[in-house]
């Protein structure tokens, strides 16, 4: 059994970073937005309590994915990651609810703003968020840290047409444009997190990597001498980025030499082309007794390169290859 997440140090020394300066930022908006009497500054404000929140809950996932795997969770905690994502984007969708609800309100009984106070404020909050997406970029191939960098980078647009919309309100006197821009903002979180959603929960679904062909998966493993068929196979993500893989795989009658041989052509064809690292597969030779449907197989397990014969129910063998 091997777990092939690893504590990332550069990871957690920028959520750490992050979690500093969202801190103080939130406390710098919520008591300027206040101020100003802007609900776009006090939105970026909420907004920024769930981008620390889902930092936090980033940073221990990231941590629990680094814990190594037990007999009572043999992946390990590779899932936390996803798991953080998943509730980061349905927090991020009760936000934009909240922020909708609170700016329509406002259309029917608007309040002035100072308009300088709230674009100093939220140029401050373009810095911010803007180097803080900027560091968590090179991770975001991780759905747990990408739910986080898109948390960033709708803030950093946000503050941005604060700045415009106090700009607006300034040249123009019209108040309406301060909820319109927290509608604006609520349909962003909303566009950002409901992506993460159904990625998130894709992969809670044991649902089949969405960048992967499964027509093309099948024949390219067919298409290796020595393959009669293959079937019982099943491909699903433990992380957005670690993909495992199960298969019946039925062959020719050959020596357990060969057997082996012919694993790791597989293995290499499914860990070189499709990016799939953990392979379970059972081999199966043509003609042969069966027992519950499964052919006894020529060739012993074989895992990290290393002979390992087992015998299943009825006497029948199982193939397993373990791909690193």
């Amino acid at each position: 059994m091997h777990v092939h997440a690893t504590p990332n140090g550069s990871m957690q020394r920028i959520l750490k970073f992050s979690l500093g300066l969202t801190f103080l930022y939130i406390g710098a908006t919520l008591y300027f937005g206040l101020r100003a009497h802007s609900l776009a500054l006090v939105s970026e404000a909420g907004h920024n309590v769930s981008d620390f929140l889902a930092l936090a809950l980033s940073f221990v996932a990231v941590w629990l994915q680094g814990r190594p795997a037990t007999d009572q969770r043999t992946f390990g905690y590779q899932r936390a990651g996803v798991l953080a994502a998943f509730v980061n984007a349905l927090t991020l969708i009760v936000l934009a609810a909240w922020i909708a609800i609170a700016a329509i309100h406002r259309f029917t009984a608007p309040v002035e703003v100072q308009p300088k106070l709230m674009m100093s404020v939220a140029a401050a909050g373009v810095v911010m968020n803007g180097l803080i997406a900027g560091l968590l970029w090179k991770f975001s191939g991780d759905v747990n840290i990408r739910s986080v960098f898109l948390h960033m980078l709708g803030d950093t647009l946000s503050t941005g047409a604060v700045i415009l919309g106090g700009l607006g309100i300034l040249f123009t006197h019209q108040q309406w444009i301060d909820p319109l821009l927290s509608l604006i903002i609520a349909a962003m979180i909303l566009w950002s997190s409901w992506s993460i959603v159904r990625e998130t929960l894709h992969i809670l679904l044991e649902g089949t990597p969405r960048s992967l062909d499964m027509t093309e998966l099948r024949s390219a493993i067919q298409n290796i001498e020595g393959v009669v068929n293959v079937h019982d196979l099943h491909v699903w993500s433990l992380t957005s980025q670690s993909h495992a893989l199960a298969s019946h795989v039925q062959v020719q009658e050959m020596q357990l030499v060969e057997g082996e041989a012919l694993l790791e052509r597989i293995n290499h064809q499914l860990r070189d082309h499709f990016g799939i690292h953990h392979t379970t597969i059972q081999l199966e030779v043509t003609d042969c007794p069966t027992v519950d449907g499964c052919c006894s197989p020529p060739a012993p397990d074989v895992i990290d390169g290393h002979s390992h014969h087992h015998h299943g129910p009825g006497g029948h063998s199982h193939e397993h290859s373990h791909a690193h």
